[in-house]
C-alpha cells in the first residue's frame, strides 16, 4: 500500500481534505476538483484513492467481488484496526454472508410489504401540515423533517416511545464514524455509551412490538433463514441508516424548493411528477457526499493501479454533477430524468430502506403539494457538520397555505 506521505509515481496526487468543515458544508466546492484532477487521485491528507466521476462510482459499487464492503465502508481499514461499534452485518459485509441477510432485510423492507404503511405515513403528513401551516417560524429540519420521520419510521419498525432522543444521535455517530476521528467525530462520541446500550436493547425481540417491521425480521429467525443474532443487527441497521438519511433529504427536498420556487410551482401543477421531483433533489443534493471500498485484489481502474487492501473513496454527490453523465448538471429541474443518479447506492448494498424513505416523503410532499402554495425561505441557514451525509442544522421557512378551492 502507497504511504500517504510518498508521492506515487505516475499517479495525480491532491491535497484535497473533503472533511475540512468548509468542505462538509460546501460539498459543490470540491466536486470538481476531485472529478477533473484525474479520473482516479490519490488523496494525500489520508493515503487513499478517489473518484468522483459517475462511471467509476458506478464500476466500483457494482463490483463487490473486487471493492469490498467487509472491511468497512468508511475510512477505517477492518482488517488493520478495530472499528468503533461491531460491524454492520448488512453494509460492512460481502457475500455469501451478506447474501441471506439482504434478501430477509430487502422482502421486509419491500414495497409489497410497506404498501399497508401509506395510509399511516399519510395520516401523520396531514396532522403535521395541520399544526405547521401559516406559522411564521417553521425550522424544516426539527418541525417538519425530524418531527416527521421520528414519529412514522420508529412506529413502523415498532419501537417503543421511551429513548426515540437517542436515535438520531446514534446515526449521527454511525455516519461521522465513516470519516476520519476528527473534532466532529469526537463530539458525535460523546454519550456513545448510553447511545449505544440503548439502541442495542431496542432491537431485541421483546422490545420490539408483535406488529411492526422489526417484528418480521425475527419471523425469518424463527422460520430458520438468519440466526438471533444476525436478526437483531438487521434491526440495528434500519435504525442506524433509516432516519438520519431521510431527515437530511427531507430537509434538502425543502430547501431546493424553497430556492427554485418555480420547481414548486411546477409540481403543484403536476403532482404526478412527486416521484421524479424526489429523485432529482437526491441527484442535486445528494445526502451521501463520500462512501469507501477495499481493493480485495491487486486491480486497475482509472488508468491507475490500485494494490490489494487499499481504500478508495467514492463521492455519488460528485458523480450525481458530474457533467460527463448530466446535462447541466448543476441545475434544478424536475423534469429533468434523474434515473442513474448515486444518491441511494448502487449495487448489492444499494440502501435497503429506500422503499419505505420513498413512500414517507411522497406521503409528506404529497399533502404539502395540495395545501401549500409557497415554501418561502425567511433566514439564513446552517449546514450541519456530518463526515459523511450532507444536511441541515437550521432551515427556517413558512409553509405559506394554499388558497380554498
Amino acid at each position: 500500500m502507497l504511504d500517504a506521505k510518498t508521492k506515487p509515481d505516475n499517479v495525480v496526487v491532491s491535497d484535497l481534505d473533503i472533511f475540512t468543515p468548509e468542505n462538509i458544508r460546501n460539498p459543490l466546492g470540491w466536486h470538481p476538483i476531485l472529478r477533473d484532477a484525474a479520473p482516479v487521485v490519490w488523496l494525500s491528507k489520508y493515503g487513499v484513492w478517489a473518484t468522483g466521476r459517475h462511471e467509476l462510482v458506478n464500476e466500483i459499487l457494482k463490483d463487490y467481488k473486487t471493492y469490498c464492503s467487509s472491511a468497512g465502508v468508511g475510512l477505517a481499514n477492518f482488517h488493520k484496526e478495530e472499528p468503533w461499534r461491531p460491524p454492520s452485518l448488512l453494509l460492512e459485509a460481502d457475500p455469501p454472508d451478506h447474501t441471506g441477510r439482504r434478501e430477509v432485510a430487502g422482502r421486509v423492507m419491500s414495497h409489497a410489504n410497506l404498501r399497508r404503511m401509506k395510509a399511516t405515513f399519510e395520516k401523520e403528513a396531514a396532522l403535521l401540515v395541520d399544526r405547521l401551516l401559516d406559522k411564521d417560524d417553521v425550522n424544516g429540519v426539527d418541525d417538519i423533517a425530524q418531527a416527521y420521520i421520528l414519529k412514522v419510521f420508529p412506529d413502523a419498525i415498532g419501537l417503543k416511545p421511551e429513548g426515540r432522543e437517542n436515535l438520531l444521535p446514534y446515526g449521527n455517530m454511525v455516519f461521522n464514524g465513516f470519516g476520519p476521528r476528527n473534532e466532529i467525530f469526537d463530539e458525535a462520541m460523546k454519550r456513545a455509551a448510553p447511545i449505544s446500550e440503548y439502541i442495542m436493547k431496542c432491537c431485541t425481540r421483546e422490545e420490539l412490538s408483535t406488529d411492526g417491521l422489526g417484528a418480521q425480521v425475527y419471523e425469518a429467525c424463527d422460520n430458520g433463514e438468519i440466526s438471533e443474532h444476525e436478526a437483531l443487527f438487521i434491526v440495528r441497521s434500519y435504525l442506524g441508516a433509516g432516519l438520519d438519511t431521510t431527515v437530511d433529504t427531507i430537509g434538502n427536498v425543502i430547501n431546493a424548493f424553497a430556492s427554485y420556487p418555480e420547481q414548486w410551482t411546477k409540481l403543484r401543477q403536476d403532482p404526478s411528477r412527486m416521484r421524479a421531483a424526489i429523485e432529482e433533489v437526491i441527484r442535486f443534493d445528494s445526502p451521501f457526499q463520500g462512501v469507501f471500498r477495499t481493493a480485495a485484489r491487486d486491480v486497475e481502474i482509472g488508468g491507475v493501479q490500485i494494490a490489494e487492501d487499499d481504500k478508495i473513496l467514492v463521492a455519488p454527490g460528485a458523480a450525481n454533477h458530474d457533467p460527463r453523465r448530466w446535462d447541466n448538471p448543476d441545475e434544478f429541474d424536475i423534469d429533468r430524468d434523474a434515473s442513474g443518479h448515486m444518491g441511494f447506492g448502487y449495487g448489492i448494498h444499494e440502501c435497503v430502506g429506500q422503499v419505505i424513505a420513498r413512500l414517507e416523503m411522497e406521503a409528506l410532499f404529497g399533502e404539502m403539494v395540495k395545501r401549500v402554495e409557497r415554501i418561502e425561505p425567511v433566514g439564513p441557514t446552517q449546514r450541519r457538520l456530518n463526515n459523511t451525509l450532507h444536511g441541515f442544522e437550521k432551515l427556517p421557512v413558512k409553509l405559506v397555505g394554499a388558497a380554498a378551492n
